[in-house]
């Protein structure tokens, strides 16, 4: 009937809300119990195998940190590399090397997974994709947390606080796979030697493919 007043469905949107802080409260606790107790963590994480839209936020939420304090720290801050001036680049240059991180970032994790995944039957394990994002996700967590060091744009105190997280991320991915792939520690230890190898051989691809990009003049625009 015209100029009848229709409901809103309020149960939409109290779902919507609650789903959101379900999986605010999920990342928080699964981030303190990565630092705090990790192999309880990982049991954890084991036990309850959240679906793949778990895992996925995950990934897009704390990716967000790297890309965000590394376009401040470029555009507003400046890097500091020796003694001179910090080093800073237009803000569209710093937006655009942001995104093309967060990007990057979000693909390595996935890229991460799939050799999780696809080297898991050599080890006599037969994991869905989903649990190897998970272990990719939560492997990569320190490496993601430490962008927040780009706020202070000094760098050698940024590569000290890199390589500690690489550290620890290694050291999470040494104690997350027996648990999560379901195989005993003396295969797990050489199952973890392969993702690290394979994960390295990942990385220096990323760098070079952003130094060929470089040189080809897709740099970013400094500031004098």
């Amino acid at each position: 009937m015209a100029g009848k007043w229709i409901r809103p469905n309020k149960n939409i949107n109290v779902s919507i809300i609650g789903d959101s802080e379900r999986i605010v409260i999920m990342i928080l606790n699964h981030i303190w119990g990565l630092y705090a107790h990790p192999r309880e963590e990982w049991q954890t994480i084991e036990r309850r195998h959240e679906s793949l839209m778990y895992s996925l936020a995950h990934i897009l939420t704390v990716a967000l940190i790297p890309s965000i304090c590394g376009y401040y720290a470029a555009a507003h801050i400046g890097w500091s590399i020796g003694a001179g001036d910090p080093i800073k680049i237009t803000e569209s240059s710093a937006m655009i090397m942001a995104s093309a991180m967060y990007v990057a970032l979000i693909a390595g994790v996935f890229a991460l997974a799939y050799l999780i995944h696809w080297m898991a039957k050599t080890f006599d394990s037969t994991p869905n994709f989903t649990q190897s994002l998970e272990l990719a996700a939560y492997t990569a967590t320190p490496l993601l947390m430490v962008g927040v060091t780009a706020l202070f744009p000094v760098l050698w105190f940024v590569v000290c606080a890199g390589l500690g997280a690489i550290c620890y991320s290694v050291y999470l991915l040494y104690s997350g796979v027996p648990i999560m792939m379901h195989i005993p520690e003396e295969k797990g230890f050489i199952y973890s030697s392969s993702v690290v190898t394979c994960g390295l051989v990942l990385l220096v691809t990323i760098m070079a493919a952003s130094a060929i990009l470089w040189s080809m003049g897709l740099g970013p625009e400094y500031i004098a």
